[in-house]
């Protein structure tokens, strides 16, 4: 009898001990932001940490955590990747033909619905045992992490949570202007992670500032003009209608991403142009379908983040649904660049051309500022309306260029060779000084913007003077690139200075644009005179020259000078752009 009660007893206990234990581990698995009362709380870089490393360990086996270079606060980038399969090489996965999803999270901190969503999501489907067949999960943890540590309530526009990061990294960059010019270490570690596992799909979540409006979410993708047609036509016509009808029925209807066309919404909204700078910009030039998710600020917190759980778990399945489709999109689309011949190198929106869409927001109008007296805007939430407005979403090509057979890139630039190797961009060295006959540019005229843009002095409307059968001299070591390859568009739009965000925009190529040598005006005088009597064209160029303009008819200086520009003692190598262009083989 002693020893039955005295099982018994132990098998309570047991019971009651596993229980205790299932209640703990339940526990420790909620996220801070579910464990917050009120669901108005962010996780901390630290606790993001703490909770991807538990629950890393409570599923080993489909679910490794991967570090990544180093941020420019000297913490390394951490991906958290989820695989089925249990296979975790990115090269065996893509035998294997399986998709890849790469989810980013707190590029701005401030905006941080994306990283609470993702550890939730991130639980329930190991959790559930709901992770997808074809379908590899690729989550940037926290991508800002100087962002992220440095806390407080810098967007006082936003309705919560009560703490969040800032939108700058350590450097002050905005990490979402960074993904062509790679200032930040954090951009050269999302790089080795982009292009290690080369995903077919990018998802980039995010806050928006900007207008009033009912929807708890709009969204950005790749601009259809500007996006591989291949691609657009599943966007347009498949993927994107579906997440908008997966997303208003899981309570969440969205809109795209409000850009007002005048003051208000009413007014029309304008397709976002998300260049190469931005993360879906950057994901197009790779031929990777690419989103960005816009929860509204005004909306409560845990509203956002429920929002992107949904939107994450929607483009989860359809991912899953249309896993081959996509691959072999992907796989058309790289074959179509390679081949290509013409590139946009940048987009003016087509004001003449419209959509008419259903827009949910509300009345807006003006009053007088409590602080200064004067009309400020408003909106009005009593007063709601549904009504058909103007959505802008054509843009045209303002320049194209025609791709040479191959770029030269002189060894000189050598941070350009690295963000091409990163890039996966194929490159072959020459094996001695040779002088090859290229199509060279000088730049004719550029613009440059009076205050810095994320640490650069940005050009724009760059005219060039283009030079054909131009013999110049490379070295062994210089680089040739061929433009035969699916990132074509990478190597185009940042070799050509007339991109809008190529690297001689964003100043890489300054050094050409000062000139070295100069003459003594006094000695100069003498060269050019026995010059000119040697050289009868160049004084009837001068002749005329003067002759059409007064200016320089009446200046002793300007004369000099245009006699020098036009003699070959002028530099060759002033505003000569320095990656040439080879045409033939």
């Amino acid at each position: 009898m002693h020893r039955k009660i005295s099982s018994h007893i132990k098998i309570l206990y047991i019971t009651i001990g596993l229980a205790v234990i299932s209640i703990f581990t339940a526990s420790a698995q909620l996220t801070p932001f579910e464990k917050s009362s009120d669901k108005n709380y962010t996780a901390t870089y630290a606790e993001v940490t703490a909770y991807y490393q538990a629950l890393a360990k409570q599923h080993p086996r489909q679910m490794h955590l991967f570090n990544y270079g180093s941020t420019d606060v000297g913490k390394p980038l951490t991906l958290v990747v989820l695989s089925k399969s249990g296979v975790f090489d990115p090269v065996v996965l893509k035998k294997q033909n399986k998709r890849v999803l790469l989810i980013n999270n707190g590029i701005h901190p401030g905006e941080p619905e994306g990283i609470d969503a993702s550890m939730m999501l991130t639980r329930d489907l190991l959790k559930d045992k709901k992770l997808p067949n074809d379908v590899v999960l690729c989550f940037i943890a926290l991508y800002n992490i100087d962002g992220g540590l440095n806390r407080g309530v810098s967007r006082i526009s936003q309705n919560g949570p009560v703490a969040y990061g800032f939108r700058g990294n350590y450097r002050n960059l905005d990490l979402n202007r960074d993904f062509i010019k790679a200032d930040s270490r954090n951009a050269l570690a999302f790089m080795q992670i982009f292009n290690t596992w080369q995903p077919e799909v990018l998802l980039d979540n995010h806050a928006s500032n900007g207008a009033d409006y009912q929807y708890v979410m709009t969204l950005i993708e790749t601009q259809k003009d500007k996006q591989n047609p291949i691609l657009a036509d599943y966007t347009s016509k498949t993927l994107s209608p579906e997440l908008y009808k997966r997303m208003a029925a899981g309570g969440y209807e969205m809109t795209p991403y409000v850009e007002s066309m005048k003051e208000k919404p009413d007014s029309g909204i304008v397709a976002f142009l998300e260049t190469p700078r931005f993360s879906t910009g950057y994901g197009a030039q790779h031929n990777v379908i690419s989103y960005m998710t816009e929860t509204h600020m005004l909306k409560p917190y845990n509203k956002k983040v429920y929002a992107t759980y949904t939107f994450m778990q929607s483009l989860i399945n359809i991912c899953q649904r249309d896993a081959k489709k996509i691959g072999e999109l992907k796989r058309q689309a790289d074959a179509a660049v390679a081949k290509q011949q013409t590139y946009a190198l940048n987009w003016g929106l087509d004001a003449d051309k419209f959509d008419m869409i259903t827009f949910k927001g509300f009345e807006a109008g003006h009053k007088p500022s409590d602080i200064s007296g004067l009309q400020r805007l408003y909106y009005d939430r009593n007063k709601p309306f549904t009504k058909q407005i103007k959505y802008y979403n054509t843009y045209k090509a303002t320049i194209t260029v025609n791709k040479p057979i191959a770029y030269i890139i002189p060894q000189a630039w050598g941070r350009i060779i690295d963000l091409f190797r990163l890039n996966k961009v194929a490159m072959k060295q020459l094996q001695q000084d040779t002088t090859l006959t290229v199509q060279t540019y000088y730049i004719a005229d550029y613009k440059t913007r009076s205050k810095p843009y994320e640490g650069h002095y940005l050009h724009y409307d760059v005219s060039l003077k283009t030079v054909d059968n131009n013999k110049v001299k490379f070295y062994k070591g210089d680089y040739l690139v061929y433009t035969d390859q699916p990132v074509n568009r990478y190597i185009v739009e940042t070799l050509e200075p007339q991109g809008v965000d190529s690297f001689f925009a964003w100043g890489f190529f300054d050094s050409i644009l000062g000139q070295k040598e100069h003459y003594s005006d006094y000695v100069f005088e003498d060269i050019a005179t026995q010059y000119l009597k040697t050289h009868p064209d160049l004084q009837k160029k001068l002749d005329s020259a003067k002759a059409a303009d007064t200016k320089l008819a009446k200046s002793g200086s300007a004369q000099l000078e245009f006699i020098y520009q036009n003699s070959p003692f002028f530099e060759q190598t002033y505003l000569r752009y320095p990656v040439g262009r080879l045409l033939t083989r």
